[in-house]
């Protein structure tokens, strides 16, 4: 399945921003196999952090003036967030930018396949614990909803999604890069599993 997914998203162009205003940033969407059922890794952000306190997200965060580029960004900040070092990552392709509303964060979200098990190592100022979700529990109907408020971005008005997992809320440009991913492999295949 891991080369599936590298080929849907060797064949899909990457549509970017165009905003010049908006702080560039990077993550992960990071995937691993366990008793072979394909998982997500989320985080859920600590309540020290200055935006998106007690979010579940990808991990990730704001390129930086050393960074060489939005890869590495979304590397680094992986690795300082979760201990997740950067050669035990293998990058599958990428998704559309994502654009925070109240933040004004531009997101590259690089989806990658990671090794399981792993040795993690949560830096508590950024990241309350990490969250593993089946691939296949959020391709189910039942675990998205699309809700009745909207939200304009870069001028396209569209619903705010929302996905759940035993009692995690999965929100906001999160749920848009997770929907995007989840529709390119339904797009593909039909269905992924």
């Amino acid at each position: 399945m891991k080369q599936r997914i590298a080929e849907i998203l060797l064949n899909y162009t990457k549509r970017k921003s165009t905003s010049k205003n908006l702080k560039p940033s990077a993550v992960l969407v990071p995937l691993f196999c366990r008793e072979g059922q394909y998982y997500i890794l989320f985080t859920q952000r600590s309540n020290e952090v200055e935006f998106h306190k007690g979010e579940v997200c990808f991990p990730g965060g704001t390129f930086q003036p050393g960074d060489i580029s939005l890869l590495q960004t979304a590397l680094r900040e992986s690795e300082e967030e979760i201990g997740l070092k950067s050669e035990d990552v293998e990058i599958l392709g990428e998704l559309d930018d994502a654009i925070t509303v109240t933040s004004g964060y531009v997101i590259s979200p690089y989806v990658a396949s990671i090794p399981h098990p792993y040795l993690f190592k949560v830096n508590p100022g950024e990241i309350k614990q990490i969250i593993s979700v089946p691939l296949s529990a959020m391709m189910e109907e039942v675990s998205f909803r699309r809700g009745e408020d909207m939200q304009t971005i870069e001028g396209e008005t569209i619903p705010v999604y929302y996905y759940e997992y035993k009692g995690h809320i999965i929100w906001g440009a999160t749920a848009r890069i997770l929907k995007q991913f989840i529709d390119l492999l339904r797009d593909e295949s039909g269905a992924l599993c």
